[in-house]
């Protein structure tokens, strides 16, 4: 499902000048019912105006208005005639593009700082004196003509200007993260200035997608690859809905599983596929493609290859040549380095198109416009089972990216003992809501240790448990210390070759949820 979705809907679109925080922008908007596209700074104006778009947000971004080259959009978008909204570098470019002044200040805000907000639409039901989240080398210093400040501090005043008889604003600082306490209110707000009626929700979500599905897939047979995790199963689940019996699922044991995963699976599946649910046995191939292989990538790029041998293989011995399904979620397009400014943080094995050798006619992703939480709303909303919709996020490519290093056998069977530890201690505790993921890393690092009075040196094995609204950014958890001592000491007692367990609490950014 390639196609664009319909945009007869209300919709907002962002254009990414390559911010930290644009995926945020997006989700917030999202999060009031109001579908949101992020599109890349330079996307051409009459992509733009097909889209049909109540109102245009402009995201900020790490580059200079000041320096030659620096991104720009087409000036065209300030006259659609819909609201325009620029946060940092998209005020600054709005002030600079009209004929304001941006200067380099003497006093430079970075972090939270007192503002005083103006009685503004954009700012209803705030209060006047505010906290907001700067972080800014620049600023305005004169707004082109037709605006007024609506929002400054003592060294930016500045902080917010409007032209109410365009509907362009601007803001320098950044309401989409949560240190602007009241942020989601100028969404709202600004939501309200373009007239929105929020439409946006999972149930017509599910009408809309199925149709497509079905416009694109015809009468012709669909074969996905099934990996048991969220995105996937919401995936089989929404497919099923639309084309029925149409659909084969490939679940592909590829030798890099957590532990009694294969089993729990088929349970899930069976009842709903029967035998349109087909399992295939791909360990050995997969280990000797991987052996001696060190580089994350490269681990990542073999994995995705071979999956899709997989799925030429079974397609061609169970004779569907026809569709490819995904569970390709938005994240997974951004991270990639698709559809926007960002850069390529890691490859996912499920995005950049249809190898040409595949014997496919197309690619099917219902999903590709779903952040997670929405992915799991969309799965609620499908009625399926509340452990599967809310069970751990598992990567495609395995254990093979929480193994640091070369992957053998040995290394698999302490990062799966390791990581049932960690989910049994965590469910008995009842931590279970307070942790959005969880799993152990072998880190590769070997260390001496004592152990029955005898020395030892075996391998470190590291804790990540983090918290987070949508995967784009998390925090890591503060779990009690006695539950720790005990994930720790039944590590290093049940699981051989580890005699030292380490908890990681770094948050994304700057570090992401998986170690590679």
């Amino acid at each position: 499902m390639n196609q664009q979705l319909n945009h007869e809907r209300e919709l907002i679109v962002l254009l990414d000048f390559g911010a930290q925080y644009s995926q945020l922008i997006a989700r917030r908007v999202r999060s009031l019912n109001v579908y949101c596209e992020i599109m890349p700074h330079n996307a051409d104006i009459e992509k733009i105006k097909a889209q049909k778009p109540k109102g245009i947000i402009l995201s900020g971004g790490p580059a200079s208005v000041l320096d030659e080259g620096a991104p720009r959009c087409d000036k065209g978008v300030f006259n659609l005639g819909v609201p325009v909204l620029g946060i940092c570098y998209g005020m600054q470019l709005t002030a600079q593009t009209l004929g304001g002044t941006v200067e380099s200040p003497q006093e430079r805000e970075y972090g939270r700082v007192m503002i005083n907000l103006s009685a503004h639409p954009l700012f209803e039901g705030m209060a006047s004196d505010n906290t907001v989240w700067m972080s800014h080398t620049l600023q305005v210093v004169k707004a082109p003509q037709g605006f007024v400040s609506v929002a400054g501090t003592p060294h930016c005043p500045w902080g917010g200007m409007a032209n109410d008889q365009k509907r362009i604003y601007g803001i320098q600082f950044h309401p989409e993260v949560t240190h602007t306490p009241q942020g989601m209110m100028i969404f709202d707000n600004f939501l309200r200035l373009c007239g929105c009626q929020r439409t946006w929700k999972m149930a017509s979500y599910i009408e809309e997608a199925c149709a497509l599905i079905r416009e694109q897939v015809g009468d012709k047979s669909v074969l996905l690859g099934l990996s048991g995790g969220v995105d996937s199963a919401v995936a089989a689940s929404l497919l099923y809905k639309a084309v029925g019996e149409q659909l084969t699922c490939v679940f592909v044991d590829h030798g890099l599983l957590r532990k009694n995963e294969r089993e729990e699976v088929e349970a899930v599946f069976r009842p709903m596929l029967k035998e349109k649910l087909l399992v295939m046995d791909a360990r050995e191939r997969f280990l000797d493609k991987l052996a001696g292989v060190v580089e994350p990538e490269q681990k990542r790029k073999i994995i995705g290859k071979e999956f899709v041998e997989c799925f030429r293989d079974m397609a061609l011995q169970s004779g569907k040549l026809d569709f490819l399904a995904q569970g390709t979620i938005y994240p997974d397009v951004i991270e990639s380095g698709v559809g926007s400014s960002a850069a390529v943080i890691k490859s996912h094995h499920n995005v950049g198109g249809l190898p040409k050798d595949l014997p496919f006619c197309g690619v099917v992703e219902p999903l590709r416009y779903l952040f997670k939480d929405e992915v799991r709303k969309l799965g609620e909303e499908l009625d399926l089972p509340h452990e599967m919709v809310w069970r751990q996020p598992f990567p495609g490519p395995g254990l093979a990216i929480r193994i640091i290093g070369d992957i053998t056998e040995e290394k698999l069977q302490i990062v799966r003992d390791s990581d049932l530890i960690l989910r049994q201690e965590i469910a008995k505790n009842n931590l279970t809501d307070k942790a959005s993921q969880y799993f152990t890393v072998l880190t590769g690092l070997r260390s001496v240790g004592v152990m029955g009075d005898e020395r030892s040196y075996d391998y470190t094995v590291a804790i990540r448990v983090v918290n987070t609204d949508d995967f784009m950014t998390a925090d890591w958890v503060r779990m009690p210390y006695e539950v720790m001592d005990i994930i720790s000491r039944r590590i290093v007692n049940e699981v051989r070759h580890v005699n030292r367990v380490v908890y990681d609490v770094t948050s994304k950014p700057p570090a992401s949820i998986e170690w590679e």
